[in-house]
């Protein structure tokens, strides 16, 4: 029965070994609870309902905006009114602005000035030119074992500090090995520091070793790795992201609140738009935590239908963002 399996589940999980379950034994245990429910439901539903239902969210993503911290080689984006692209006879002029008042919508425009903007995912693409694009990651990313490796304390007193091989075999220590095909986030709470622009993109910032990286990609086999910068590290030639595409590894950046999850136990959702082609992808980084964790939303506490309703219309405010406004 499920509600058995899962305290075996759970554990394992908070192991870090989630990935060496046998195989069909989850699927067998999910099938079991959903025919004591007498229920005709599949595995993973069941897994659903016990267990991913109650789990707490916890968002790990910036939301990209017209002002905001980017690599000082590239501009800002511009965010407007969408405008009628032709005319629709007795509906809009080609050029007129939609409103709801008159049309019953609003769109916005966005200027986009590069593809490495805010929390994003890197494909080889973006260095190498016979990497894989970003069009070209498997849908089989979506869902993988997410290990946090804190190195905030060290950060703190050392703001250049990057992660090194003794952090990762630390990890180690106190929750097993690092799954195989698995999400390694390295927590510098650097994000707190976002909204200071100048500063967060200014040297010295924390990082990831060249050492690390291969340690964690040739010996542990993980997906990717993710920081909370906007660089790998600091070396004149980027070395680290420079191997990483070379090698044809992708990498998260500029990843938000790894102080709100657990380092062991959780899961983490990749979701990324999908321009054909692209160098870059602006991403959507859930972690989906334990349900007696104390950090995140669930299911029922936030639904996502019906949505919220906002507390005032919304207008545009200088920079063309929509927000609530008395």
């Amino acid at each position: 029965m499920l509600m058995d399996f899962k305290p075996v589940l759970t554990s394992m999980m908070l192991a870090g070994t989630v990935a060496a379950l046998p195989a069909g034994a989850l699927a067998q245990a999910g099938a079991q609870a959903g025919a004591q429910a007498g229920t005709q439901t599949s595995p993973l539903w069941s897994l659903y309902e016990t267990t991913l239902k109650s789990a707490k969210h916890i968002d790990l993503t910036h939301a990209f905006e017209p002002v905001q911290a980017v690599w000082p080689g590239f501009g800002t984006a511009t965010f407007k009114p969408a405008t009628a692209g032709a005319a629709i006879p007795g509906y809009v002029e080609k050029g007129e602005v939609y409103s709801y008042d008159k049309h019953g919508f609003v769109a916005t425009a966005y200027d986009l000035p590069t593809d490495q903007y805010g929390t994003q995912l890197d494909p080889p693409a973006h260095w190498n030119p016979l990497g894989a694009t970003i069009s070209d990651i498997p849908a089989s990313v979506a869902l993988r074992p997410l290990v946090v490796i804190d190195i905030s304390g060290k950060a703190k007193a050392d703001e250049g500090y990057h992660l090194q091989v003794s952090d990762v075999e630390a990890w180690e220590t106190r929750h097993g090995r690092i799954p195989e095909g698995s999400v390694v986030m390295v927590r510098s709470d650097w994000h707190k520091r976002w909204t200071d622009r100048e500063r967060f993109n200014r040297k010295p910032f924390p990082g990831v070793s060249l050492a690390a990286l291969k340690h964690l990609h040739l010996e542990r086999k993980i997906l990717f790795h993710g920081h909370e910068p906007l660089d790998t590290d600091t070396t004149p030639t980027l070395e680290g992201e420079a191997w990483l595409m070379a090698n044809n590894f992708a990498q998260a950046e500029g990843v938000a609140n790894l102080d709100q999850v657990p380092e062991a136990g959780a899961l983490i959702s990749i979701g990324f738009a999908k321009p054909l082609g692209g160098t870059g992808g602006y991403a959507r980084f859930v972690a989906i935590a334990p349900a007696d964790w104390p950090h995140g939303v669930t299911v029922t506490t936030a639904p996502g239908a019906p949505l919220p309703t906002q507390s005032a219309p919304l207008k545009r405010d200088a920079n063309g963002v929509m927000r609530p406004t008395p």
